[in-house]
C-alpha cells in the first residue's frame, strides 16, 4: 500500500494494510477507502488503456474475446496489488497479515474488481448481439474516463481550495490521467 515504505504518520500508523496502529493493529476506516480507491484507480487506467488498445483492432476481435480480455486484466492489475500489499506488509512489520487484515487488503483488491461493472455488463451486451462490439468498447472507453474524471473532480472539491486552485488541479491530473493513457496506449498497442 502507499505507506508501505516504511513511513509512519504522525499518529503512530503505518501505511500497510489501510494504516495498520502499532499497538492494537486495527485499521484506519480513512486508509481503507484511499486505498480502496487508488486501487480502482488503477484497474480503471488498465481497463481503459485495454479497451482502447482493442478499439484499434476492433474489426479483428469477437465481442466474447474483448470482454475475456478485460476481465482477465482487471484481474491481474487486482492480484498484483494484493500481492503488494502482502509483500509490504511482510516487509514493514516482520509478520505476516492476521486474518482481520487480510479481509481488510482483499476488500481493498475487491474495489479494482468492481471497476469492471459497468464495462463487463457493456460487453456482455454485444456478446449477446444487443450492440455491436465497435459501439461497446466506445460506451466502455467513455464510462472509463468519466469514472476518472468524476474521481479526480470529488478529490479535488474536497481539498476546499478556491476554486481558481481546484481547476489547475483538476487541469494537472487530466494531464497527468491523458499521459498514463497514451503510455499505456504505446506499451499495449500492435
Amino acid at each position: 500500500m502507499d505507506d508501505a515504505g516504511g513511513r509512519s504518520d504522525a499518529d503512530g500508523t503505518n501505511g500497510a494494510a489501510g494504516g495498520v496502529a502499532h499497538d492494537d493493529h486495527r485499521v484506519r476506516p480513512e486508509n481503507v477507502r484511499a486505498e480502496a480507491l487508488k486501487e480502482r484507480v488503477y484497474a480503471t487506467f488498465t481497463g481503459l488503456a485495454i479497451v482502447l488498445v482493442q478499439l484499434t483492432n476492433v474489426e479483428h476481435l469477437a465481442a466474447g474475446r474483448v470482454a475475456i480480455e478485460l476481465v482477465v486484466g482487471i484481474l491481474a492489475i487486482t492480484a498484483a496489488g494484493l500481492a503488494a500489499d502482502v509483500i509490504s506488509f511482510l516487509s514493514v512489520h516482520s509478520r505476516f497479515p492476521d486474518g482481520h487484515e487480510v479481509r481488510v487488503m482483499l476488500r481493498i483488491a475487491a474495489s479494482a474488481l468492481a471497476s469492471a461493472g459497468v464495462p463487463v455488463v457493456v460487453l456482455v451486451l454485444a456478446v449477446v448481439g444487443l450492440v455491436d462490439v465497435e459501439t461497446a468498447l466506445r460506451i466502455v472507453s467513455i464510462v472509463y474516463v468519466v469514472t476518472l474524471g468524476v474521481i479526480a473532480y470529488l478529490g479535488v472539491r474536497r481539498t476546499g481550495a478556491p476554486w481558481w486552485k481546484q481547476l489547475v488541479a483538476l487541469a494537472a491530473l487530466m494531464a497527468v490521467g491523458l499521459s498514463v493513457v497514451l503510455i499505456q496506449l504505446a506499451a499495449h498497442g500492435h
